[in-house]
């Protein structure tokens, strides 16, 4: 099994990416934003519970997200794989992942972080929100806070994995193309 966590800041191009990686490789996209929806659309136990948490305003628990991301995974037991896309965020999640992946008798293959400038990355978002319509995306205040508080709290993952031996630092800068051809290098 193929497993991927594509990693990168806001802005950085994993939306873009994960679709060609998908389309290549034959995985399930693990989205955790998808994830919540699904499961709150399909009125599961664990989808209401994040529901009732998400209508007072309150962080869905790491609990919830794993049990989701147990679920996906043991309703496609038999995939190629799975390409994270946001998850895991903070080192806690990514234990909890490994844990989950060693009751599956896989594991994360790489994790592939994807590196733009700052500057590069505000450019893109306030683009996107000119496309989108997406108001956090308009105010360059609050894209680089965003910016700011994934270099503060999710950056570290990388590290997680680095002591793993399992980053690949990607240029995340050069046309779609591009990238996408030096993540399936990376990828071997």
């Amino acid at each position: 099994m193929l497993n991927l966590v594509l990693f990168g800041p806001p802005g950085a191009g994993k939306g873009t990416q994960s679709a060609f990686l998908v389309d290549h490789y034959k995985l399930i996209h693990l989205s955790t934003g998808d994830l919540l929806r699904a499961e709150i659309a399909e009125g599961t136990s664990l989808g209401l519970e994040a529901k009732s948490l998400m209508d007072k305003g309150e962080l869905v628990p790491d609990s919830v997200v794993i049990g989701m991301i147990r679920n996906k995974i043991a309703a496609n037991k038999t995939s190629n794989g799975f390409i994270f896309d946001g998850f895991p965020r903070t080192i806690p999640q990514a234990e909890a992942l490994d844990a989950l992946l060693i009751e599956n008798e896989t594991s994360i293959a790489a994790m592939l972080s994807l590196s733009v400038p700052e500057e590069e990355l505000v450019k893109r978002l306030l683009l996107r929100g000119k496309d989108s319509g997406r108001s956090d995306d308009q105010d360059e205040s609050i894209v680089r806070n965003r910016i700011k508080e994934y270099n503060k709290k999710t950056a570290p993952v990388a590290d997680y994995y680095n002591r793993q031996g399992k980053l690949r630092n990607i240029n995340g800068v050069g046309t779609i193309s591009e990238i996408t051809r030096s993540l399936m290098e990376a990828i071997g």
